[in-house]
């Protein structure tokens, strides 16, 4: 599961995850929220602080304006993850990202969960990020990690 499309050392970093055993991934991306989320995100950006980033989190693309720009990343995702010899495909979601999640873990019968997603402080603490809460909805090992590097 993933929040924006992945970036080189993103990529090396899952496909090296198992070493030489053949994995295929299959990635959920879900598109920017709403007002509540963009509040979340600019308190996470004070607390690393990036406050020019927290000053732009108003202009950062939405709902369906944000649909577009989720389409793309998990396009640039998937070709990254299939140019690293990995099997590899994916959907966007929209609504009840976690519910999508299991689901998905029940329809391929998946042996784990990664979660790749920016630090997310506030989440975090409270243990609202999506890491947190799918641990005890989906029913296999989940590993969070932190991206690398901006896309």
């Amino acid at each position: 599961m993933i929040e924006k499309a992945l970036t080189s050392a993103d990529v090396e970093f899952v496909t090296g995850l198992h070493g030489d055993e053949e994995v295929a991934f299959h990635v959920l991306l879900q598109p920017r929220g709403d007002q509540a989320d963009r509040l979340l995100r600019a308190i996470d950006d004070v607390a690393l602080g990036e406050l020019d980033e927290a000053a732009r989190e108003g202009a950062t693309p939405e709902g369906e304006e944000a649909k577009s720009f989720g389409e793309r990343a998990l396009e640039v995702s998937l070709q990254a993850l299939q140019a690293s010899g990995s099997a590899a495909e994916g959907r966007l979601i929209e609504d009840h990202p976690l519910d999508a999640l299991k689901a998905l873990v029940g329809e391929i019968d998946a042996d784990e969960v990664i979660v790749l997603t920016d630090p997310h402080y506030v989440e975090e603490f409270f243990h609202r990020d999506w890491a947190s809460r799918a641990r005890h909805k989906v029913g296999v090992p989940v590993l969070k990690l932190f991206s690398h590097s901006k896309a």
